[in-house]
Parts: C-alpha cells; structure tokens; sequence
C-alpha cells in the first residue's frame, strides 16, 4: 500500500511552512539593520516565489491566505474603529480622501499615458492603483509610531476606510467604464443596470450589517460566552470574521475586506471586544504575514532591473507626490493641518487594494503582465521607504505651521485653553493623557497641585476638561504649543507619553524652552534612557524596569527575605539602568540614590509626601519650631524644596509654600500631619 504522504497534495503546507520560514528569517535581517520587519516579509515572498531559485510556493494558496490576512486585518480595525470615530473625523476623512484620489489618479494617468504611451484604460488602472493605500502598513506604521490613538491617526484610519470604500465602487464601476465586453450597454456605453443592481446590494449588505447585525452578531457571540468553553469562543470569532467576509463576497458581490470590517464594526461595540481582539490576534498577525509573503512572490525582479527608470518614477510619484497632494489639501482645510501632516506620512504607500485593481485591470485585459508588474514593484519600493516618511511628520508639520494663512488657522484650531485664558504660574505640566498621564494628573490634583493637561488627540483633551483640569490640544514637541502652556512659570514637566521617539523631541524642546525646568520623562525603551537624560530630563522612569522591581519587592517581602540585602541588588540594577540618575557627582544625584535606599529599607512602613500650601500655618516656620513629630507622632525623613532634595532636613530648615515633605508614621499620624500643615489644627489626641 502506497504511503499517505506519497499520494497527497502538500502544496499548500509546503507554501506556509516554507512562506513562514522565508519571513522569518528576512524579518530578523531587516530588524538586525534596523528596517522595517515588513521589508523583510516581503522579500520572504521574493525569496519562495517565481522570480528566484530553488523552491516555488503555490501562488494560488498563498493567494487564499493573503486574503485571509485582508480579512482579520480589517476585522481589527473594525474592532477599533467605531462609528462615533468615523462622524468625528468626518469634515477630514471625506472630503480630504475623495479630492486626494482624485488628484493621484490623475497623476498616475498623466505619468503613464503622456510619459509612457500607455493607454488610456491602463492609464487609468494604474491612476487608481497608486491612489489607494494600504490599510495594512498603514495599521502597521501608526502602531509602531505611536500614532494610532491619536487625532491624526484616526482621521488617517478614517481616510483608508473611504479610500476602502472607493475601492468597491471601482471594482464595481471599473468595467462600465473601460469596456467589459460581456457587459450589456446602453446608448451612451455604460451598463447603467449592471452597476446599478451591484451597487444596490453593497447598501443592501451594509444596511443589514449595521441594522440586523448589530442585534443579532453580538447575541450570537454572547451565547457561545456562556458556555465557558475557550474553544468554541475563539472558533465564534474566526467563523464571525470570516464568514460575514464570505457572505459579503458570495451573496452581495462585495469584498471581503468591507465585510470584515463591518463584522468588527458591530462586535467594536460591545463590552468583549476586548476580548474578541485577544483571540484574533495571532491568526490576524499569522496571516497578515503570508499576505505580505504572496506580495513578494508577485514581485518581478527582471522588471525592476528592465524598467528601473519607470519604478523609480512611479515610486516618486506614489511617496512624494501623494504626500504633496495631501499636505496641499491644507490650504482648503487649515484647521486640520496637524492631521494632515500624519496623513501625508502615513498613506504615501500603496498596498493590497492597489493589487486587486490591478488584477482587474489584467481580467479586463487593460494591463498587461508587465504594466501589472511594474505596479507591484513601486508597491515593495514604497512600503521599504515608508517609515522614514513619519520620521518627515514633524518637519511636514512644521512646514505647514509657518505657512501663511495655514499656520495661523492651524494654531486657532486647537481645542482647551491658551496662556491668555488663564494666569499659568507654578503648574505641573503633564504631556500625554493616557493612562500612565491620567494617573499622574489625578495624584498632582489631589495634592493640590495646578495641573495642565497636553496633548495631541482631541478626545484626550476633551476627556481631560470634563476631568476638571486644564487641557491644551497640541503637539507638546512644538515650541508655541510649550509656549501656550507656560512652561517658563511651570514648577515641573512630566512626559508621559509611551512612544520613546516623542518623548525625546518634547524634552528637547521643552529643555530649550525652559533650561531650569525640572523634566520628569517616561523611557519608552530601556536603551533611550541616557539619552533622555542628555536631552535635558532630570528624572527618567522605564516603566518596565520599576515593575519588575516592585514585583521583586513583594515578592521577597512575602518571602520573608531581608530588606536589607535587597536593597543594593536594587540599587546596583537602578544604577546601571539610569546612570544619568545615578552616576552624576552633584549632591541632587547623591540624595536621590540616598533617598531611594532609604524607601526600600522602610518597606512596610506608610510614607507620604504632602505639600505645604500657601496657606498653610507652618509656612514660613521652621521644622524644629513647628514640633511637628511631637504633635503628631509624624517623623519628616525628607524635603523637597526648589527641585532639591534634603534628606533627614535640619531643625533650622524653613517651610516654603509649595515644598514637598516626605512623612513617616502610621495611618492616624500622617492624617494628622497632613490636617495640621493645612490648617495648623491640632490633632484629638494633643
């Protein structure tokens, strides 16, 4: 009997295995030279295609898993993405979108029929195909920019999911336009009833997705949760994603990726979206990688050395000349100059939808093998030179910003508060309101502390005024945005923002602003901590860093294990870690390490820092006058005063209004303490 193996078609395990390995390997060699992992998917994709050789994968099959990654991909941007977003953004996304394809389709037909002598209907193929970005790299790029949550993130999502939307009607509409041959015409040459009946049953589909699916997908998905079976949870949510995709396709000839993401639309709602984003996860990365492989396997080497001159051109066009067109758009729509500086860095790229009109373009037999292929190659060119575009976002920016007219409607634009609305004199100015920023704000509030909020994405802002604080939209690493916060009057600067590239222009910025200033910064990598601290940051925290030494901290504590030793364990790794910290020779440095010591070796015991208000009885006494030990039981072990820290401060030391005193004692002690240096009432008990 002939062996199972002998007789199967592995084709397709041959093309996922091998497809994956390829990625994996040309991924670690793009991240070992620092470009972007995409890179090297895509020439994992060269690598197992035709174009090179030894083994050649299945185009068909890594075609199928292409589209799969297409499909939850754009599930989880409809996970992300709800309706509220797309109204906010509308005034943007809409216009800016339609008159941005407009205007690169013309510059594609204008290249490729009037420098190329194409055709008129390949002209226009490759017009469309330039105009549309990919969804893909453009998630992937935001994400990894830090960009995604903010405004003009969200109006560059907003815009892809027009450019999306277009893309159907061109699919739909590109055959009465070019000339399908099976089409029945009318008088003036279009198939009127064709695309018609077609674009009927897209609003149909949409209508039933967004009107029945909202009551029927989440109930469905809300049952299979109550059987408490992870299984069948993560196969409820591959069959919703996938089979809605499906249903578009095969019932109402809409594509998969509309489908998808109206499914993720509708469960974006809900209250597990969270956890349908979790389940999705490695299936949406696994074949979001083997789309980027079946990219590759497309990609002609012969072409991009036979017509090198017109790869370049048309790359040209796609990067710079898109990025051109979208940052024009600013003098129609100056207010929105900020999003439209991300918008420009993130969609000069074309990507999977550009692929698909292609491919059209081949079945109407308007491009031909060659044409198609030279797509494909400025396609890979520009998804390689993509991130260095959002390295350009600053500089677009700041182009934008001195323009006349532009500049000063962009800057009337921002939302929340400006320097003459309100007299900002001895404020905490916290950058970025997420999670890490909102915490910090509320402690900084509930010390008493005047506390301006900045940042970037207009919810944040908004959300910070209805939190009662005082909120300016901006970017913080804009020296008039650090302006309009007063940041010479500010007593500190706390950068919270999670993106570590950010964080080193705002604490540029602000350090040339306001030398003097005390800069705490959040290190979003471990390495960028010394540089931080070159840039002018006073205090640098890596949040991974101190986690996982506080975990040690309770750890040992509950393992009984002496204080004592850990300390310099901590020590010796802080001091490796924030040598900027550390290592300096000024007495702030030596106190600070002093001064942590001293917090690890008090475990256990309740210490607190209450400022002295200028209201506050005791301001203007010294320690040793105001008794404050022997009135109640408090022990004041450390003070900082003008940025300074004082350890065990002398009897002599003056309270200053707006000093910080660090107290130790128990519960009903510092509840005490803290009333008498607000009210200078004694405690019951005296």
């Amino acid at each position: 009997m002939p062996s199972m193996l002998a007789v199967q078609n592995v084709e397709l395990i041959s093309t996922v295995a091998m497809g994956i390995a390829a990625a994996l390997l040309c991924g670690f060699l793009a991240r070992k030279i620092r470009l972007p992992a995409i890179v090297g998917y895509l020439l994992g994709g060269v690598l197992v295609g035709p174009a090179t050789p030894g083994f050649v994968a299945d185009a068909d099959a890594a075609f199928q898993f292409a589209e799969l990654g297409v499909i939850f991909m754009l599930f989880g941007v409809g996970l992300h993405f709800s309706l509220k977003d797309l109204a906010r953004v509308k005034n943007v996304a809409v216009p800016g979108a339609l008159v941005q394809m407009t205007l690169a389709t013309a510059l594609g037909w204008v290249i490729a029929h009037e420098l190329w002598g194409w055709s008129m209907g390949a002209s226009l193929v490759l017009g469309l195909a330039i105009s549309i970005a990919s969804t893909v790299v453009l998630l992937r790029g935001l994400a990894d920019h830090g960009l995604l949550n903010t405004s003009g993130g969200k109006v560059a999502v907003g815009w892809l999911i027009l450019e999306d939307l277009a893309t159907v009607a061109i699919l739909v509409l590109l055959p009465a336009i070019v000339g399908d041959p099976s089409a029945t015409r009318g008088e003036d040459g279009f198939d009127w009833l064709g695309v018609s009946w077609a674009l009927g049953k897209a609003v149909i589909f949409v209508a039933l997705v967004l009107v029945v699916g909202v009551r029927v997908l989440p109930w469905l998905l809300n049952q299979i949760t109550r059987t408490r079976s992870r299984e069948l949870f993560l196969l409820a949510v591959v069959t919703l994603a996938a089979g809605t995709a499906y249903g578009a396709y095969e019932l109402f000839g809409v594509g998969f990726a509309l489908g998808a993401f109206l499914a993720g639309v509708v469960m974006g709602g809900t209250s597990i979206k969270h956890q349908i984003e979790a389940e999705i996860g490695p299936f949406r990365d696994t074949f979001a990688v083997l789309f980027f492989v079946s990219v590759g396997m497309q990609v002609d080497i012969g072409v991009i050395g036979d017509q090198f001159d017109k790869v370049i051109v048309l790359t040209a066009a796609i990067v710079v000349g898109k990025a051109v067109i979208t940052l024009a758009l600013s003098f129609l729509m100056p207010k929105s100059g900020r999003e439209l500086a991300v918008v420009a860095g993130g969609l000069s790229q074309i990507g999977e939808f550009s692929f698909i009109v292609g491919q059209a373009g081949l079945t109407l037999a308007l491009l031909d093998a060659q044409q198609y292929a030279l797509i494909l190659a400025a396609a890979v060119v520009s998804i390689t030179v993509n991130p260095a575009m959002y390295s350009a976002i600053p500089h677009f920016e700041a182009l934008l910003s001195r323009m006349p007219y532009v500049g000063t409607r962009m800057r009337n634009a921002e939302p929340g508060i400006v320097a003459a609305d309100h007299d900002l004199s001895g404020h905490v100015v916290v950058i970025g309101y997420g999670r890490v920023g909102t915490q910090t704000a509320k402690v900084l509030r509930e010390l008493d502390f005047d506390v301006l909020v900045v940042d970037l994405d207009a919810p944040s802002v908004e959300r910070a005024e209805n939190d009662g604080l005082l909120a300016l939209f901006g970017d913080a690493s804009n020296s008039d945005i650090l302006t309009h916060a007063g940041l010479k009057e500010a007593q500190a600067l706390v950068v919270t923002l999670p993106n570590h590239t950010s964080t080193e222009l705002v604490v540029a910025a602000a350090h040339e602003v306001a030398p003097a200033l005390a800069i705490v910064a959040r290190a979003g990598l471990f390495d960028g901590v010394q540089r931080l601290h070159d840039l002018g940051a006073r205090h640098v925290i890596n949040p991974e860093l101190e986690g996982g030494l506080e975990i040690v901290r309770h750890t040992l504590f509950e393992l009984d294990y002496p204080m004592s030793q850990l300390g310099p364990y901590v020590d010796a790794v802080r001091r490796e870690a924030y040598q900027g910290r550390f290592d300096n020779n000024d007495e702030t440095a030596d106190s600070m390490r002093v001064l942590d010591q001293l917090l690890t070796a008090v475990r256990g015991v309740d210490i607190v820092w209450h400022p002295v208000p200028e209201s506050s009885p005791l301001a203007g006494t010294t320690l040793g006058s105001s008794r404050l030990r022997a009135r109640t039981g408090a022990s004041v072990v450390a003070l900082l005063q003008r940025g300074e820290v004082q350890l065990n401060p002398d009897p002599d030391t003056t309270f200053e209004p707006g000093d910080l005193i660090g107290l130790i004692g128990n519960s009903e002690e510092l509840a005490a303490a803290g009333e008498l240096l607000t009210t200078g009432a004694e405690p019951a008990s005296a």
